[in-house]
């Protein structure tokens, strides 16, 4: 795969070189979708020179035509030699002019990706910026949040409900950036909208003021966000809101927290956003302190079911309990809280605090924010409750192929990193016999990571080291494997046999069993082993919180 991704790389290079010094200000070459996703999930060359330190994204939202003009002001410093730089755009969207310095710049199109040739001296260790103008119909989303794009719908009275999405395919889809996970803006953004009077925008972090623009009939809502934000957390939310609030006395002292609502649904809100202080207390106790106390907390009324925008997580699951009025877990514990409200906020926790460095490892988002849901119920009501949860989750699991993707081709893993995730971190937790060590190690990694980019094995050496116990093979087993390992025994007579199959070599997971009501533990590997019973033909009976296949060979 490595020698396949170079030569790749080498060939795309070259298309890059070719005839550079007589393009034209914006010559476009077209590339396939292998090539596409290269220069989408690798750190080029083009990207690797210069670290990302802030936005300022200047846009006019016109919801009569449905199209996005402005500019993007992007700050940069210069970590190495070069004068290439890379940026994404996605069409429809076009970038219409780049400048530095008032000077206007050559741009070579590949793709969706953009190469702008600066002109000006690039100091090392120097901040420079410069300003993309774009405009455009973006991409229209179909069904949110599942596909990017922008979500041009009507409220209940008419009136324009419109908002953006792009986990997946990514900010590019709307504006332009530097569209990869591993650099995010050091000093945060600011953030522009303007709309037309009548409506409100809600975007990230703090309203600090609003233009009226009388002659135009607008009106311009200035966000300003102050922490590192990941790029597909940054959003546009435009509607008829209404704003309510309240202060949360949390551990890093007091966090405003605001919700923007539909005028329609205010009453509603007020009895259902409940969830949200709830949540916060919660997901303090178990993962440190919120980790954008400065930048304020929002939940925000969305044309969609809900997405976890940094600071302003997005709600649609229609203002009632369970994930749209349904119990996942189908196991009953799911109905206890609002899904959307619990989940899209421990995504504050892992995704936006800490963020994966290639979309392979989206594990460490979805995985931890899926498990998070078990450790709100065990905080608010009781571990049984929380663990039956978990459990229950197993019936949403499909092992078809492993939950990290490939990495360095913009190539997300399995949708499983969230049941079978949440699951394989709830067996973790079994084998660490721990509790209070379970939730040092959740906050530790917030703490470790905080406001970083990682990767899998940063997060996984992590839990081994602070649990004092090597998971490797644990890890191998359920994020790169997709079978369930299986305890294969029998018991004959006064002996039990048993031994791990269905599992990748060297797997040697502890386990907790009861036989003839006895609680204990076994070290089984893929040889078998042997163990003296005192009652003759013991029942065997496995904890049922690993989550783990059994195979009674004798069926007795």
């Amino acid at each position: 795969m490595k020698q396949t991704l170079l030569s790749s790389i080498i060939i795309i290079s070259s298309l890059l070189s070719t005839n550079s010094a007589s393009a034209e200000l914006f010559p476009k070459r077209a590339i396939d979708d292998h090539q596409q996703n290269i220069f989408r999930g690798t750190i080029t060359p083009e990207r690797a020179w210069w670290d990302l330190t802030h936005y300022n994204l200047d846009i006019a939202v016109d919801p009569q035509s449905k199209s996005i003009a402005g500019t993007n002001t992007m700050k940069y410093k210069v970590l190495s030699e070069s004068k290439r730089l890379q940026i994404e755009l996605q069409p429809p969207m076009q970038l219409t002019k780049v400048e530095q310095n008032g000077k206007m710049l050559a741009v070579e199109q590949l793709g969706y990706s953009y190469f702008i040739k600066l002109e000006a001296e690039q100091e090392i260790g120097q901040e420079y910026q410069l300003s993309m103008h774009f405009s455009g119909i973006p991409h229209e989303a179909i069904r949110a949040p599942w596909d990017g794009g922008i979500t041009w719908a009507k409220d209940d009275n008419g009136i324009d409900f419109i908002a953006s999405t792009c986990q997946g395919l990514g900010a590019s889809i709307w504006w332009p950036n530097k569209d990869h996970a591993y650099d995010e803006p050091n000093n945060g953004a600011l953030i522009s909208v303007e709309v037309p009077e009548h409506l409100m925008d809600v975007s990230n972090g703090r309203l600090i003021k609003v233009d009226h623009n009388k002659q135009a009939k607008t009106k311009t809502y200035h966000w300003q966000v102050v922490n590192p934000i990941n790029n597909y957390g940054i959003n546009i939310n435009i509607g008829d809101y209404v704003h309510f609030g309240e202060k949360y006395a949390g551990e890093s002292g007091q966090l405003d927290m605001d919700y923007y609502v539909l005028r329609d649904n205010l009453e509603k809100a007020k009895t259902q956003f409940k969830d949200a202080k709830r949540t916060i207390e919660a997901f303090e106790h178990w993962f440190g302190p919120y980790p954008f106390y400065q930048d304020s907390f929002k939940l925000v009324e969305a044309p969609y079911l809900g997405m976890e925008h940094q600071s302003s997580v997005t709600y649609g699951n229609g203002y009632q309990n369970g994930y749209l009025g349904k119990d996942r877990s189908q196991a009953g514990p799911g109905m206890l809280f609002d899904f959307i409200i619990v989940h899209e906020s421990g995504h504050e926790w892992f995704a936006n605090n800490i963020t994966h460095n290639d979309v392979a490892d989206l594990w460490i988002h979805e995985s931890f924010t899926n498990y998070s849901e078990s450790l709100f119920l065990e905080y608010h009501f009781d571990q049984e409750k929380a663990f039956e949860y978990i459990r229950g989750q197993r019936l949403n699991i499909q092992n078809k192929s492993p939950i990290i993707g490939k990495y360095g081709v913009h190539q997300e893993g399995s949708s499983d990193m969230y049941d079978k995730g949440g699951n394989m971190l709830h067996t973790i937790r079994q084998i660490i016999d721990n509790d209070e060590t379970w939730r040092e190690i959740l906050r530790g990694l917030n703490e470790k990571f905080y406001h970083s980019i990682t990767d899998s094995a940063q997060v996984e050496s992590y839990i081994s080291e602070q649990a004092s116990k090597d998971f490797s093979k644990i890890f191998d087993q359920y994020l790169r494997d997709i079978r369930i390992p299986t305890l294969e025994y029998f018991v004959k007579n006064n002996e039990m046999q048993y031994r791990w199959g269905n599992a990748i070599d060297g797997f040697d997971m502890p386990i907790k069993i009861t036989i003839a009501g006895k609680t204990q533990w076994l070290s089984p590997t893929s040889q078998w082993e042997k163990m003296s019973l005192e009652v003759k033909n013991s029942q065997v009976k496995v904890d049922a919180n690993f989550y783990v296949n059994t195979l009674n060979l004798l069926g007795n």
